[in-house]
């Protein structure tokens, strides 16, 4: 998401997901659509329905992929590659939008020198997607009278992540897919409020409204709104923090509504760090792994239990209202943290979540216009900058930037930080399953969908299976550089030869214990999408 926060200004999607109905033409890319996001795929269907045109590109072949127009299986960590490749046909066919670069972008003549190199041939060498399907993409994404992407962490997650996002930023700008109906370059949010959390301030560098910490203004227009002094300095993301436990620079964690030991990769690293923790507290509706090593465990409120927002994947504000009273002792996230931080000497005094929604409104200028009272009915899409003003529905209208012109970026396409050799053989990529979300934490404590999907499997290629010796649902194991665990295989031509595919919901067969926890030098996401692993029949 940085990189497209430092294309675009944010890292939302550009475009409502009712547009993407209206396309012509869809670029699926890193995203397991009917899996993770349902509503974002009846779109998807609805749109190829209506005509459009469906490309798939993702190593794993998808749902999506069997009725996808194109579906490309382009090598785990060849992503940059494979849009770079895309480009170059565009250019080469002089199918840019050259008014739309010459208006609205700059750094495009370094981006066409970058790209120059990768042909066709040397894009398939890379990637192992043929000419004709790169000539078949470029071509319909680019004559599209209305071309969108969309994508998820198939893209981010890597070492490369940030590369990856830019990339498809390029792409946008090279076709003059942005700024208009039903186009754009539309992430998908991992999890329901991520993006409410993001627009907050939740990241380590930014006030509320995506606002840089280390901007002198922005420190002093915080320091009065909120009476307090304030550091220049931006904060620790995640990796930072469990290092910091780790060298004992940081003393005390506080994790709400995440269970890293089995979200973070390297889980054997992870338990290490949190276990040399002085203060562990852990913040959440359920019990989980991180819980058992937390010295505090706060009974935080469902969604059902609380009044406040939710702000979605395509940056609509959305009211939640409680239904029913908060159970036992737990209560609302909001009040937990208010008591926290009146009890650390900082005093909140908020009456409620709509107190607290006049002040982001105050603070925050994509949500100035924005109250409890205008968020009866369907929501409102941010930015929203005063209170008569209806929301924005797509981004980057007529071209129009957050920095001012877009900028292409001339970027080269590198390896996953761990490769495949002749210890490690496979490829291996770790992803979601239909019936559970996340770490499990809510829906392995739901006995209906538990009955489901009761325990872990490890999605093998039938080569793999033979060269094995194993039948569906045998042990296997796998192992990495970090670690090994167990799980049944399924063996199917989801994956191709040489690919091994983990849910990571399942503690029993973590997947966590196997990933690269190497990071993107920019956001410091872990390479979860790939690393090296080899197999082996469980004794």
């Amino acid at each position: 998401m940085a990189g497209l926060a430092a294309a675009f200004g944010s890292g939302a999607m550009t475009n409502s997901m009712e547009e993407l109905a209206g396309a012509d033409t869809i670029l699926v890319i890193g995203s397991n659509t009917t899996t993770a996001h349902p509503l974002v795929a009846d779109r998807l269907y609805r749109a190829k329905k209506n005509g459009a045109t469906i490309i798939v590109a993702d190593p794993r072949k998808i749902q999506l992929a069997l009725t996808a127009d194109c579906y490309v299986s382009q090598a785990l960590g060849s992503d940059t590659a494979l849009i770079n490749g895309i480009a170059h046909i565009i250019i080469k066919q002089g199918w840019q939008n050259q008014e739309f670069i010459d208006a609205n972008t700059e750094g495009y003549q370094e981006f066409k020198a970058l790209v120059e190199s990768y042909t066709p041939e040397r894009t398939t060498e890379i990637t192992g997607v043929s000419a004709e399907d790169l000539y078949f993409i470029a071509e319909k994404y680019a004559k599209a009278p209305a071309g969108s992407i969309v994508y998820c962490m198939g893209i981010t997650q890597h070492t490369s992540g940030v590369d990856n996002v830019k990339s498809l930023a390029n792409l946008a700008m090279l076709t003059g897919q942005i700024g208009r109906e039903s186009t754009g370059v539309n992430p998908l949010r991992g999890q329901n409020n991520v993006q409410g959390a993001c627009d907050m301030g939740g990241l380590p560098d930014v006030y509320p409204g995506y606002q840089k910490v280390d901007v002198p203004a922005n420190q002093a227009k915080f320091e009065k709104a909120w009476g307090a002094e304030l550091s220049l300095k931006p904060g620790l993301k995640i990796p930072d923090m469990l290092a910091g436990l780790g060298d004992g620079s940081l003393k005390a964690l506080i994790v709400v509504g995440e269970n890293p030991m089995m979200s973070d990769p390297d889980q054997h690293h992870v338990e290490q760090a949190l276990k040399k923790a002085e203060l562990l507290v852990t913040q959440d509706i359920f019990d989980h792994q991180t819980a058992q090593l937390a010295h505090v465990v706060l009974p935080g409120a469902s969604y059902a239990e609380k009044d406040g927002t939710f702000s979605n994947t395509e940056r609509r504000v959305q009211r939640v209202r409680k239904a029913v009273e908060p159970v036992g002792d737990s209560k609302a996230d909001w009040e937990i943290t208010q008591e926290l931080s009146n009890r650390f000497g900082y005093p909140m005094n908020y009456a409620s979540p709509a107190a607290i929604m006049e002040e982001i409104a105050t603070v925050t200028p994509q949500y100035a216009g924005i109250s409890f009272e205008r968020l009866e009915g369907e929501g409102i899409m941010w930015p929203c900058p005063t209170p008569d003003h209806p929301g924005t529905k797509f981004l980057h209208a007529g071209g129009k930037f957050a920095r001012g012109k877009g900028l292409f970026h001339a970027i080269d396409w590198r390896l996953p930080a761990e490769v495949v050799d002749e210890e490690y053989p496979l490829w291996l990529t770790t992803g979601r399953a239909h019936v559970h979300y996340h770490t499990g934490t809510m829906t392995r404590n739901s006995p209906s969908l538990h009955a489901l999907m009761p325990e872990g499997f490890a999605e093998i290629n039938p080569a793999e299976a033979e060269r094995l010796g194993v039948s569906e649902g045998e042990m296997i194991k796998l192992t990495t550089r970090r670690g090994s665990i167990q799980a049944k295989a399924m063996i199917t031509d989801r994956v191709r030869p040489g690919m091994v595919f983990v849910p990571f919901h399942f503690m029993e067969a973590c997947a966590n214990v196997l990933t690269n926890p190497a990071l993107d030098p920019v956001c410091k996401i872990p390479e979860f999408k790939v690393c090296a692993v080899k197999l082996d029949k469980a004794a």
